[in-house]
């Protein structure tokens, strides 16, 4: 009971630690995305979705590829 424990887990840190910058230069460009995973990239989503219905996941790959590249070019980590 006697224990004093900060309520910031930083404030424990001593002084002399720094957070190591990103590893690529891919990761130091990227921002927060703008909108929503729902929203985002509305015609490559299009494209995908429609070719898994008529033709099954295992059929549409480069759609599934250029919907996330898309994804990751609008910000998000996939």
């Amino acid at each position: 009971m006697g224990n004093s424990v900060s309520a910031s887990p930083v404030a424990a840190l001593p002084a002399s630690v720094e957070v190591p910058p990103p590893q690529s230069g891919t990761d130091a460009k990227k921002e927060k995305p703008k909108c929503k995973a729902c929203c985002a990239c509305p015609e490559t989503k299009r494209e995908r979705d429609a070719c898994i219905m008529e033709r099954g996941e295992e059929n549409c790959g480069p759609l599934i590829e250029k919907h996330k590249q898309c994804m990751r070019d609008m910000g998000f980590n996939i």
